[in-house]
């Protein structure tokens, strides 16, 4: 910090001005400006929610709103239109505000309403990033990966420059917010950062290749879709060549459309393949808490057990039995969390065909069939070729 020019102290020209207010980039702005508006919120009679503190809702008799803040941009929905507009004028009294109409577009997320429900997706981005990174001719791609593609951190030459691999990677993490379908491919090559190598390279570029060629891929969440939320739970045992360490893979469905998924590799090294899947559902349950959480403060609590399905039995079953195994001793105590909750009837551990499992596509790299069945089972369709569009 400097004094600025034309103001400076020759009594004390070390001396530095304190700011009053917050500036705009500064590291401090983001916390003022948050603590403002939920000051102002909770004035309002909003109340800040504990799963997810952008997130402030009003309950009063029959009166549901819900806010959503994002430093500077706001959702506001809810049930009553005479209290939204009561809101959008207070919060034009304090802040200077524009109102931007009915929602088509948050952070670089599209939505559109189509027929039978709510289209959600980043077409417009996808396509930059696809100009970005010069993919525009080639070979169209139906999967985001080979068929059991394995990478390693030492196999082929180290790239020169390392700054466009992770500018590419990083572009599509940001497109794993609405593309479920890409989880697992960009969190493999997103492994590689810190020294990428010409086979990471090649296989990042073929999801690009993917991306270009659906582009309009999206999540549809239908209107008349029932509220009943389950999970479905995969773990890939020993996956990584380098480090022999396990991947997770976990999705929570809210009627027949995905909203909430992960695909990670493990942070230990697992022992057997009902290991990594016990890991995976332990994982998956922790998810499904603050999910129940969350669908409390946005007014439809679920008052039955929520059922994770898996494909391994013996997981299952050591996670319905309350006794320790000798064979279970070595499991470090956090992962023993889902035993607790299904105890309780918090979750309830259920068994899924591995071939009907939704979860194996954020584990493995899938053959075409095998992807597109799952793929369509997330709830994602392609806007394009969507007929109840508009």
């Amino acid at each position: 910090m400097e004094q600025p020019p034309g103001f400076e102290s020759r009594e004390h020209p070390d001396h530095v001005c304190k700011l009053k207010k917050a500036l705009y980039g500064l590291k401090q702005a983001p916390r003022a400006w948050y603590g403002k508006v939920a000051q102002f919120l909770q004035f309002c009679g909003y109340q800040a929610s504990n799963s997810d503190s952008s997130l402030f809702f009003k309950k009063k008799g029959g009166v549901h709103v819900v806010v959503l803040l994002y430093v500077d941009d706001m959702i506001i929905t809810g049930n009553d239109d005479a209290e939204i507009a009561r809101l959008q004028e207070d919060m034009s009294i304090r802040f200077e505000m524009k109102k931007l109409g009915e929602l088509n577009n948050f952070l670089g997320l599209e939505v559109e309403r189509v027929k039978d429900g709510i289209f959600v997706g980043q077409q417009g981005y996808a396509r930059r990033i696809v100009e970005k990174f010069g993919v525009h001719e080639g070979k169209t791609r139906t999967t985001p990966m080979d068929v059991n593609i394995k990478l390693r951190r030492d196999e082929g030459s180290l790239l020169p420059d390392a700054r466009p691999y992770r500018a590419l990677v990083g572009s599509l993490l940001y497109l794993t917010i609405t593309r479920p379908d890409i989880a697992f491919a960009v969190g493999l090559v997103s492994r590689f950062m810190q020294a990428p190598r010409k086979p990471h390279l090649e296989a990042a570029k073929k999801i690009l290749k993917y991306v270009k060629t659906t582009l309009g891929m999206g999540l549809v969440y239908k209107y008349n879709a029932k509220i009943s939320l389950h999970g479905f739970t995969d773990a890939d045992f020993g996956g990584d060549l380098d480090d022999r360490k396990s991947t997770s893979g976990y999705v929570f469905l809210c009627g027949d459309t995905s909203i909430l998924w992960c695909s990670k590799k493990q942070p230990t090294v697992s022992l057997s393949t009902t290991e990594a899947e016990y890991k995976a559902s332990t994982l998956a349950a922790q998810e499904c808490i603050w999910l129940r959480r969350l669908f409390e403060d946005l007014f439809e609590p679920i008052n039955k057990s929520v059922a994770i399905y898996g494909d391994n039995q013996s997981a299952i079953k050591l996670a319905n039995n309350p006794v320790f195994h000798a064979r279970t001793k070595h499991i470090e105590l956090e992962h023993h969390f889902i035993r607790e909750k299904v105890l309780d009837g918090t979750i309830e551990a259920l068994e899924v065909r591995s071939e009907d499992n939704v979860a194996d596509i954020f584990t493995k790299s899938l053959p075409k069939g095998q992807f597109e069945l799952l793929r369509s089972k997330l709830g994602m369709v392609d806007k394009i070729k969507f007929k109840g569009e508009y």
